[in-house]
């Protein structure tokens, strides 16, 4: 099977914007497994910009734009170093892919992703892939990487495409209030836009609704998408599984 697993800042930062190395090093274990098991994992990774802001601190008079450079630039070394660490432990190199919405505005440049990813496949190496900040402007840069990963999904057709998130799933309210409910399956086509709510987590900048466009196209694609919570214990071992978890499931449409 081949799988797409994106991964929130709010899974892999604490509060404070530091990395948080003990949910890293649990969920580069669980990808681990799924590659030991012959699955093809390919990572989309946020976190660069927290971990930079972490390690570094710019004075307030920094430009809003190269802050944003700096931070990612930064936090994009010791974000992937931790990534290199934690799965040579279990026996995998990684490699690095940054990528801008203009890389994706040719068939050309587009084909030579896929190519990219499929080598790293066939020489069974981990691709952790993160939006390139250091040259992406307003206007030209994705929503955020669930629409990156979703681009990236359709890109190299995979099977299955995981979104971990800060909570269980799409709720048809605000995920904080108590009568919110979780919608746990979504048929092709069904509208949801008019229950989902448009909060952004503290660490990133997309929202559910970006979620639900997102896991909405690529279930169109033949893609089963779920949005499940990433600091649950197994989390991706239980979805790739198909195990009962709290979690969103997109069914895609069928061929």
């Amino acid at each position: 099977m081949r799988i797409v697993v994106k991964i929130g800042s709010n899974v892999l930062a604490r509060a404070n914007g530091r990395l948080s190395i003990a949910r890293m090093a649990e969920l580069v274990d669980e990808v681990a497994a799924l590659c030991d098991q012959g699955h093809q994992v390919l990572i989309v990774s946020s976190g660069a910009v927290a971990a930079g802001k972490a390690q570094v601190a710019l004075p307030k008079t920094v430009d809003r734009v190269a802050r944003r450079q700096v931070l990612s630039a930064v936090g994009q070394v010791l974000l992937l170093d931790t990534y290199r660490t934690l799965f040579a432990a279990n026996g995998f190199d990684v490699g690095q892919i940054l990528l801008t919405k203009s890389d994706f505005s040719t068939e050309e440049h587009a084909s030579n992703i896929r190519q990219c990813i499929q080598a790293f496949f066939a020489y069974g190496i981990v691709p952790v892939v993160n939006e390139n900040d250091t040259v992406s402007v307003e206007g030209l840069m994705f929503t955020d990487n669930d629409e990156l990963a979703g681009i990236l999904s359709r890109l190299i057709q995979a099977d299955l495409l995981i979104i971990l998130s800060s909570v269980d799933g799409l709720y048809d309210g605000d995920p904080a209030a108590p009568e919110s409910k979780l919608i746990r399956i979504v048929s092709p086509g069904e509208d949801l836009t008019h229950v989902v709510s448009e909060k952004t987590s503290s660490q990133g900048r997309g929202g559910m609704s970006t979620k639900l466009q997102v896991a909405a196209r690529a279930a169109q694609e033949g893609i089963t998408v779920v949005v499940a919570n990433g600091m649950r214990h197994s989390v991706l071992a239980d979805v790739v599984a198909g195990r009962e978890v709290p979690c969103t499931r997109f069914l895609p449409r069928k061929a």
